[in-house]
């Protein structure tokens, strides 16, 4: 290819990129995913980065607090509880009171679908909530996975939560989920949950192709690749996970269910174990951070191979 082969190559593979973040603001006036582009900051960097066709990895508030200077995270500081805790059902109220909005993981994937950004990296997500066959005390985060596009990089779910409940209402919401290196679904703390995951992906590239078969088949659905917690912190995360048994165990005895049942085990648990569970939450976010990038990367590596394959 001749140097001027090469250049025309870039030029069109960079207008390809632009019409296809265009797109995502510019949807025919019938189409349920309009969005309006004056609703939305991206920030040079990550704009930059979009039209570039880079890969870009979403992350939670909590998270990206990592990222902010010293002047946001004071502005973040002082807002404190006044920062609405917002799930998809709370984004039109909080934009149209020109509130700040802490985004859980449905509002962050709703965000991320809308500019274009396909994976998505936290420590674990919502699920089912004990007795929530009598609560209905469901997550958003299942049924928004089950219409947006977005690969959610987690830990799995907290043993707090009915585990095999949760697994079952994400087949029903049409959502893949897969564990990564491992047969089982992770319980965030421990490496294993004692369910069998519906798929498994070995490697980065493994995940990247099921993320584009996704995207190419139109499903309109999220995916899950659970990330077990590194070895390392096992140790630390069985621990919890014992205590969280025990715990579990109280409810029963005092006869604790429904929508008080969550809050309890959550206040016990953190008061028995102090901050043993930080460390490893720590640990395990690194992990997925670190698991996601190399996802986004073979993403877009498979992206612009098939893009160039085609042309």
């Amino acid at each position: 290819m001749s140097e001027q082969d090469g250049s025309a190559s870039r030029m069109w593979g960079a207008a390809s990129r632009v019409a296809n973040i265009r797109s995502h603001f510019s949807r025919s006036p019938g189409d349920v995913d309009k969005v309006d582009a004056s609703n939305f900051k991206i920030s040079p960097l990550v704009q930059r980065a979009l039209v570039d066709g880079l890969p870009i990895v979403a992350l939670e508030s909590t998270i990206i607090s990592h990222g902010l200077t010293t002047t946001e995270l004071e502005k973040l500081a002082k807002l404190g509880h006044k920062a609405l805790k917002t799930s998809r059902r709370d984004i039109a109220y909080v934009v149209a009171i020109g509130g700040n909005g802490a985004t859980t993981v449905s509002a962050t994937m709703f965000f991320a679908a809308k500019v274009g950004i396909p994976v998505f990296v936290t420590g674990g997500i919502g699920g089912v909530h004990r007795h929530g066959e009598i609560s209905m005390d469901i997550s958003s985060d299942l049924t928004e996975l089950g219409r947006t596009p977005v690969a959610v990089v987690c830990a799995g779910v907290k043993s707090i939560l009915d585990i095999p409940r949760t697994l079952e209402y994400l087949e029903t919401q049409g959502v893949t989920v897969a564990a990564y290196n491992s047969e089982e679904f992770p319980a965030f703390f421990t490496r294993r949950s004692g369910f069998k995951a519906p798929c498994r992906v070995n490697s980065p590239e493994e995940c990247a192709k099921l993320i584009d078969s996704n995207v190419k088949l139109g499903l309109g659905s999220g995916l899950i690749i659970g990330v077990p917690i590194p070895e390392a912190s096992e140790a630390a995360g069985n621990l919890i996970e014992s205590t969280i048994q025990t715990v579990v165990k109280e409810t029963v005895e005092k006869n604790i269910t429904g929508n008080a049942a969550t809050p309890y085990i959550l206040a016990r648990v953190n008061e028995l174990t102090g901050g043993a569970s930080l460390a490893a939450n720590i640990a395990l976010v690194k992990n997925n951070a670190y698991i996601g990038a190399k996802v986004a990367v073979s993403l877009r590596r498979l992206q612009d191979s098939s893009f160039h394959s085609a042309n």
